[in-house]
């Protein structure tokens, strides 16, 4: 059989200083009707239309040195004219996006993800595809690396040159970090991993290894070796202020605050560690489920428009389970940090009215529009497939193994879709998890699944979690600030306005006004800024105070600013609901084996 040759790419930092890089893209054999070419219009893993066209500032076609017609037909598709030869479309992308999803690019460090810069050529989508990464011109930039998981095809290890990949979907799913960036390397079940962190940081790098070791073991071991990559990079950048992370097939991109990764000298999981460690086990868990255990809406992937699925629950949910129950089970966090992380999950839910008005079905399915589109209404509208995906699978690991008597667990059912389809490559229909569930368990989940995931009703979490011998307890919050997972420090009545405030140094200004709360019953909008309470200024700094000064029932004069023109409100205070949650441990013997089953040794 001939060899069909391959799609030629090549990738230059062109103009750090403007934050643009030059991508070609040389077809060997166009279609000789004229040669369509696409950008994606959103990335996989981060569910919105991002149109990634948008940041194509210049783009030109040529055969050999023969300049040729190239057309745009739609907002990412382009049509270049017919020709006998080879043809090259040349872009100048804007890169500026500092985030997981996108492209950026300035004197300091390049870092890109394929679909902002990769044309691809339409019909021609399985072709394998090589790639040229170039470093830019001048000396300034002599000591620059690339860290990526994309195969090297000639280039040296870290090193600029020539990358290769089976196809365009492989292609894009290699995020590319260049620049002076720190490394540190490791092995996880003789796997060699990478985590190459860019930004100024003082972080042990020999910790963060260590620790990502032991994590990265334990998620191969939980699916079973070998794990299904050749490699693995952790693309990490530390910033002032920030958190994200996206999953690739043999990576992830990491955005955190600097002040999260591990100090010298500092030998505690603080509480901005443990978060970026709970970040990395999510992209990394996501490996395996969705990056190969993938919905059947996602096989193969629309480029060019939302894939809708109702599985988001599960995909994003179940993975946020495992996360932070992978830390407690290998030891990096102790059960108790667990139980803490968990009683902030339930209070983030419980703290969501729109947990009584969408369902997980409909908030996977509406992600594109709602979640992923989040306004001043989203909390009294939307909750997330994330934290109600993640106590679901909490409740039903927790069901799993109460109703079988610990012969069978949650975990059964993950390593069950990942022989059935995660290795095999089949995906999941819809229905699919539902159906296993039963299957593996030999249980008659339907009511529970029926209730959980179509309905709005609350979730079976206190009853459950009684049967491990874990009490959850509620309690209104102490402030603005308090996250829950703990007993309130000082107990004591407090009253709530309903809503949600930010600002800056003067000002208190509405970001959300809640559903049924004493600001919305008053007339109050998300905007409104607050200038006094009885005649009295508040401001961000003393809002907490003012209030504490007052008792539920207590009718109170708000003046305000909506826009320019000033309001006055009269709210009748309300108590502070109890929506904040902490977990404690029964400490009776008799539930000594569950716990340790469940959250190991």
């Amino acid at each position: 059989m001939k060899r069909l040759k391959p799609i030629v790419y090549r990738i230059f930092p062109k103009f750090p200083e403007a934050h643009l890089f030059e991508v070609s893209c040389t077809v060997p054999d166009p279609n000789p009707e004229g040669q369509h070419f696409a950008l994606p219009a959103w990335i996989p893993g981060s569910y919105l239309i991002r149109d990634f066209a948008k940041h194509v500032v210049a783009i030109r076609a040529a055969s050999g040195r023969r300049p040729l017609f190239i057309e745009k037909v739609d907002k990412h598709t382009w049509r270049c004219d017919s020709t006998a030869g080879p043809v090259t479309v040349t872009m100048d992308v804007y890169a500026w996006d500092l985030s997981v999803r996108g492209a950026h690019l300035d004197t300091s460090h390049g870092f890109f993800n394929g679909p902002c810069v990769f044309l691809r050529v339409l019909g021609k989508e399985e072709r394998p595809c090589q790639v040229e990464i170039l470093p830019p011109r001048g000396t300034r930039y002599r000591a620059w690396r690339v860290a990526t998981a994309l195969p090297r095809d000639g280039a040296q290890p870290y090193g600029f040159g020539r990358y290769a990949a089976r196809n365009y979907d492989e292609l894009i799913d290699h995020p590319v970090e260049m620049g002076e960036f720190r490394l540190v390397s490791f092995r996880a079940c003789g796997v060699p991993h990478d985590v190459a962190v860019t930004g100024r940081s003082d972080a042990d790098l020999d910790r963060l290894g260590r620790d990502l070791q032991r994590m990265c073991e334990h998620h191969i071991r939980f699916f079973g070796e070998p794990a299904p990559f050749d490699r693995y990079v952790f693309l990490v950048t530390a910033v002032g202020e920030g958190y994200g992370g996206l999953e690739h097939r043999a990576s992830c991109a990491l955005v955190c605050a600097r002040d999260d990764l591990p100090a010298p000298g500092v030998k505690e999981v603080t509480e901005g560690y443990r978060a970026f460690l709970g970040l990395a086990s999510h992209e990394y868990f996501h490996a395996w489920n969705v990056k190969r255990i993938k919905p059947a809406a996602f096989v193969p992937y629309d480029l060019n428009r939302e894939c809708y699925t109702t599985l988001l629950w599960a995909f994003e949910g179940f993975t946020s389970y495992y996360d932070d129950l992978a830390l407690a089970r290998c030891g990096l966090i102790s059960r108790q940090d667990y139980l803490q992380q968990l009683g902030r999950t339930i209070t983030q839910l419980l703290r969501t009215p729109g947990r009584t008005k969408q369902t997980v079905v409909e908030s996977s399915w509406d992600a594109w529009i709602k979640y992923y589109r989040q306004d001043e209404n989203t909390p009294n509208a939307v909750v997330s497939y994330y934290i109600k995906g993640s106590l679901i699978a909490l409740c039903l690991d927790l069901l799993i193994r109460d109703r079988t008597r610990g012969r069978k667990s949650l975990d059964d059912v993950m390593r069950a879709l990942w022989l059935r389809h995660g290795a095999t490559g089949v995906p999941v229909p819809e229905d699919g998890i539902e159906r296993l569930a039963e299957e593996v368990t030999g249980l008659k989940l339907g009511a529970f699944f029926d209730k959980a995931l179509r309905s709005t009703g609350e979730l079976p979490l206190k009853s459950l979690l009684s049967r491990f011998g874990v009490k959850m307890v509620l309690r209104p919050a102490e402030s603005s600030m308090d996250k829950g997972g703990k007993p309130a420090a000082k107990p004591a009545q407090r009253v709530t306005l309903g809503a949600r405030t930010a600002g800056n140094s003067t000002e208190v200004k509405l970001t959300h006004v809640l559903d049924g709360g004493p600001a919305q019953a008053a007339g109050l909008a998300a905007g409104d800024t607050l200038v006094a309470i009885d005649g009295l200024r508040v401001t961000p700094s003393n809002l907490e105070s003012r209030l504490a000064r007052y008792r539920p029932g207590d009718t109170v004069e708000v003046t305000g600013f909506r826009r320019d023109e000033l309001f006055t409100w009269h709210l009748t205070l309300a108590a502070a609901p109890l929506d904040t949650c902490y977990l404690t441990l029964d400490g009776a013997a008799r539930f000594a084996g569950r716990l340790k089953a469940w959250l190991g040794g």
